[in-house]
């Protein structure tokens, strides 16, 4: 699995790209690494690609761990915390749709799913229609 993590810190946006094989332990210590970032700030907005992802190692319990363990350190109590998941696939829209249900119950947490880059940069609000272009202006 690869994980590529970009901090977009004039968007206040993170861009996440995975691929390959998702596992917890190897997700973990990827965001354990971007908290550190000197751009990181918590209640950034998450934009994560799951478009390259092949499948995912069905860890419930560190699935669920982890989404503690990213609450407690992204959330900022004066604004809700939102993910975007783009979710291209049936593997991915199912990894997608579980993820969701990690974050039930927290109601500072907005998550959507989207099928194109379109419309996951829209409800970002952001003016780009690809991640690309998004990577190159964001710069």
């Amino acid at each position: 699995m690869a994980i590529s993590v970009h901090i977009l810190k004039q968007r206040g946006l993170v861009y996440v790209r995975y691929s390959g094989q998702i596992r917890v332990e190897e997700t973990m210590a990827a965001f354990a690494a971007h908290l550190k970032h000197p751009d990181f700030r918590p209640g950034m907005k998450q934009l994560v690609d799951l478009a390259a992802v092949t499948g995912w190692d069905h860890d419930f319990v560190g699935l669920m761990e982890m989404q503690a363990e990213k609450a407690q350190h992204l959330m900022d109590p004066r604004r809700e915390l939102i993910f975007v998941y783009y979710a291209p696939t049936p593997v991915t829209r199912s990894l997608a749709q579980t993820i969701i249900r990690s974050w039930e119950g927290i109601d500072a947490v907005i998550v959507r799913v989207q099928e194109t880059e379109a419309g996951a940069l829209s409800i970002l609000g952001q003016p780009e229609t690809s991640f690309a272009d998004l990577l190159d202006h964001a710069r």
